[in-house]
């Protein structure tokens, strides 16, 4: 069994996607001014906006809010994984992820493996504060508008990777005005065994409570490329919904708490 990692995405949720290859999708990016004139000064926005995101991270650390993952097989026509998770506090202020919903992994050509789970948590819902800049060589493109918000745009890319830690590698767009990222496009990219494959993806960020841009959707529609040849045009979408402010002190943990209702979830094929 071949093995995968799939950057869980979610975003244009209604509009169809193009069936593309992992290394000829294009950045949707309109005609950009180079750089440096239009009278903007790139690491005075880095440093501005790298600060708010240190504390987007914090304040999305105390909402709760519902995570929908959905991952089909399209070509060949294969099986699916979907999950729903509620990231949830308990009344001692520990934060956890509760499962839902998650009936049996149907893929049929693909793996899931560790890396899946760092990159839905990390990688889509990407973030670059002031303690991460540091690990990045970030770029600035120029200016444009996205849905009719003036954004910075940037180029990034780890500047090392580490083992065991996943990265994002792509274009950020930055909101002019709140200085907070408002959309991210590229893939996850770390140190991996040979023949993992990771798809391109798009996330974007709606504005919560009317102060911080929150992650609400990530989607991916790509081919991955194997070693042996084959190929694999998957589809992926994740939601975050419902975001609420708990109020209260929270203790973050990582690991899954299932109710006794929910199915659990199955095991992880073994590479």
């Amino acid at each position: 069994m071949r093995t995968v990692i799939l950057s869980a995405a979610l975003a244009a949720l209604c509009l169809p996607m193009m069936q593309v290859s992992a290394q000829d999708k294009p950045v949707p990016a309109p005609d950009k001014p180079a750089a440096g004139k239009d009278n903007v000064n790139p690491e005075e926005i880095i440093r501005k906006f790298a600060a708010k995101e240190a504390e987007f991270r914090e304040a999305r650390n105390n909402y709760t809010y519902r995570q929908t993952v959905k991952m089909e097989e399209l070509e060949p026509v294969g099986g699916k994984w979907e999950e729903i998770d509620d990231i949830v506090f308990n009344p001692q202020g520990r934060r956890s992820e509760v499962v839902v919903w998650a009936p049996v992994i149907s893929l049929k050509n693909i793996t899931l493996t560790p890396e899946d789970t760092q990159d839905l948590r990390d990688v889509q819902p990407f973030v670059l504060t002031t303690a991460e800049i540091g690990e990045y060589n970030i770029n600035y493109l120029g200016r444009e508008k996205l849905d009719e918000i003036g954004c910075f745009t940037f180029s990034v890319k780890p500047k090392k990777m580490e083992k065991g830690k996943r990265y994002f590698e792509g274009e950020i767009w930055v909101d002019d005005r709140d200085l907070q990222i408002v959309k991210t496009y590229g893939k996850g990219v770390g140190i991996v065994k040979k023949g993992n494959e990771f798809p391109k993806f798009e996330t974007y960020r709606e504005q919560i409570d009317g102060k911080y841009w929150f992650p609400t959707y990530t989607h991916a529609d790509d081919t991955l490329h194997f070693p042996d040849g084959q190929n694999q045009h998957i589809r992926m979408t994740v939601k975050y919904q419902d975001y609420k402010k708990f109020e209260g002190r929270s203790t973050i943990t990582y690991g899954k708490t299932v109710d006794d209702k929910a199915a659990p979830p199955p095991a992880t094929k073994k590479k």
